[in-house]
């Protein structure tokens, strides 16, 4: 199975492009632009179906939008002047890991916790509890255990939250979908390569059609 990895930067003179990017419900937005790349009647479940992870970078340049899938999108279905966009396979660097090999990371995922039952009822708390700071810090950690990676570094930042507002198809009220959001950065050594193209693969946490979980990884720079 391969993976892909797209890149796409948007260009600022695009109305899509604009409104896929800004606004409370962008994530969704980008969610629907993202899976028309791909084939349609793909089953109840397109997106893991397909393998689609995704999530936005600021870089000095402005947004990029950074899609990884198991199956290669189809680039000819951005509206015209969306932005440039560039696909390629990342089979050479799955296979290139190894035990040892220090590695750079970053990951825009959904910290959460559950509390019990008992717990929620104690202390009047919601289902799922975003987590922030240190707690974060170790949610994170243990991810990257989970992963098969050992971290070095983790430095983490609380981003603007994933919303949106889903419709269900039948009678019922809309719900109203909200994930908190960590982007976590460093420096990482493999230990169990297995692990890792997996989580790579599968994302991280939930929030995966909102921008989270995706896991991208890069050779470590070395330093004299």
């Amino acid at each position: 199975m391969s993976v892909w990895l797209t890149r796409i930067v948007p260009d600022p003179r695009s109305r899509d492009a604009r409104r896929d990017l800004r606004g409370s419900q962008s994530a969704a937005g980008l969610h629907r632009r993202l899976m028309s790349l791909y084939p349609d009647s793909a089953g109840p479940d397109p997106r893991a179906r397909f393998g689609v992870l995704f999530r936005v970078d600021d870089t000095p340049t402005g947004p990029h939008i950074l899609l990884q899938s198991t199956h290669e999108p189809d680039l000819t279905r951005l509206p015209g002047g969306y932005g440039q966009a560039r696909t390629r396979p990342l089979d050479m660097l799955l296979d290139a890991l190894r035990p040892g090999l220090t590695i750079r990371y970053r990951c825009v995922a959904s910290a959460v916790r559950k509390p019990s039952t008992t717990t929620r009822a104690l202390y009047d708390l919601p289902a799922v509890v975003a987590l922030k700071g240190t707690a974060a810090d170790d949610w994170w950690l243990r991810q990257a255990d989970a992963a098969g990676l050992k971290p070095l570094s983790v430095h983490s930042q609380p981003i603007d939250a994933a919303q949106a507002v889903r419709i269900p198809p039948g009678p019922g009220k809309e719900q109203r979908i909200r994930h908190a959001r960590t982007r976590f950065e460093g420096t990482a050594t493999i230990i169990e390569p297995d692990r890792l193209r997996t989580k790579i693969t599968e994302g991280i946490g939930r929030g995966k059609a909102y921008g989270c979980g995706l896991l991208s990884i890069a050779p470590a720079r070395e330093t004299a």
